[in-house]
């Protein structure tokens, strides 16, 4: 028994033997060889992890209310991100048509896909989730929606005006600030948690800032 016990022990200490070999050259410094790449390493490359830190609240009010938001937030995180990409690929399309005539065609053909896609979802947002989803918007796009609708209004005026109606009592022309607005700073801090735990699928935002300095900022702010 204390035989096999033993040789349990030993047996993950010869596996990692096998997929990972460490060996010194003439110049004295370690390089470690990893089973199935056949290039020398001094190091192990390790995917970039964000530390956040414990989150602290002045009231239970306030710790409900971002729970709330928390809710709110990877809800309608997906159609900001949707909607991003959407955009993007029609920019990338439309600055390849010359003619206007058939840039108004496609545009409008992106519309009536978008709206098939997910307007009867956008629909049933509250006021508070269509606020935040504007504000999303701009951080994926860089772009308020209102300068959206602006800018492409043959494709998306129809998308924003007609088939999310519970929107017109919101402000469009909001931007996300998490620099000067703390529930903007909080929105960040839900996405940024949420991205790590795999609940949410990261997408580069168009809108750059460090987290890090926004959290000294306003843990600061709080004391």
């Amino acid at each position: 028994m204390k035989k096999l016990l033993a040789l349990f022990l030993l047996f993950p200490m010869l596996f990692f033997a096998q997929k990972k070999e460490v060996v010194q050259d003439s110049t004295d410094y370690d390089y470690i060889i990893i089973e199935g790449d056949s290039i020398a390493r001094s190091s192990i490359d390790l995917e970039e992890v964000m530390l956040l830190n414990k989150l602290s609240f002045e009231s239970y009010a306030e710790n409900k209310e971002y729970l709330i938001l928390r809710r709110k937030t990877i809800k309608v995180y997906p159609y900001a991100k949707l909607a991003a990409e959407r955009l993007q690929t029609m920019q990338e399309r439309m600055d390849a048509i010359q003619r206007k005539s058939l840039k108004r065609k496609y545009a409008r053909r992106v519309q009536r896909y978008i709206e098939e896609e997910f307007s009867d979802e956008l629909k049933k947002l509250t006021r508070t989730e269509g606020q935040i989803l504007v504000k999303l918007i701009h951080r994926q796009t860089g772009t308020t929606t209102f300068d959206l609708i602006k800018e492409l209004r043959s494709g998306w005026r129809a998308f924003w005006f007609n088939s999310t109606a519970s929107l017109f009592n919101i402000s469009l022309k909001r931007e996300f600030d998490p620099e000067n607005v703390k529930e903007d700073y909080y929105i960040e801090d839900i996405l940024q948690r949420n991205f790590q735990n795999g609940v949410l699928e990261p997408q580069e935002p168009a809108v750059y800032f460090n987290f890090y300095e926004l959290t000294d900022k306003w843990s600061s702010t709080k004391n």
